[in-house]
């Protein structure tokens, strides 16, 4: 799983700077930073809605006695789909966008979903209960 890491911290900003210099070339420097800066404001806005719904909404199933555990992958992908968009770049500000709108956050969450569970059955990704 680490080298898919490093291969991603490699390629990602590789492509990213490739298609800021192709967009800078099409529509022109300024309208490409300021298309940069407006995902990015975008970006935080919508990040803030939906990590403050989700957290209202886990507050009022715990209060019914209900265990909030979609919405704690909901949190996982809000909170890097918000990150990712305050990084420049429009791959990274797609895939940001992507983790924020809840009718594509269900794609991401079952891939996390089938992540864990491989992770906790093979004994790599062990729960500790601290009380």
């Amino acid at each position: 799983m680490g080298k898919w890491i490093v291969l991603l911290l490699i390629v990602v900003p590789a492509l990213e700077i490739g298609i800021l210099i192709l967009s800078g070339n099409l529509i022109g420097v300024w309208p490409t930073v300021l298309l940069i800066i407006i995902t990015g404001v975008l970006g935080a806005w919508l990040a803030k809605r939906e990590g403050t719904q989700a957290i209202r909404t886990a507050q009022l199933r715990m209060q019914n006695g209900e265990v909030p555990s979609g919405l704690l992958l909901d949190g996982i992908c809000i909170l890097v789909g918000g990150v990712v968009l305050l990084t420049p770049g429009f791959i990274t500000d797609a895939i940001g966008f992507l983790l924020l709108i809840p009718y594509s956050r269900s794609f991401f969450k079952a891939i996390l979903q089938r992540l864990f569970d491989t992770l906790v059955k093979s004994g790599r990704f062990v729960f500790i209960n601290r009380r």
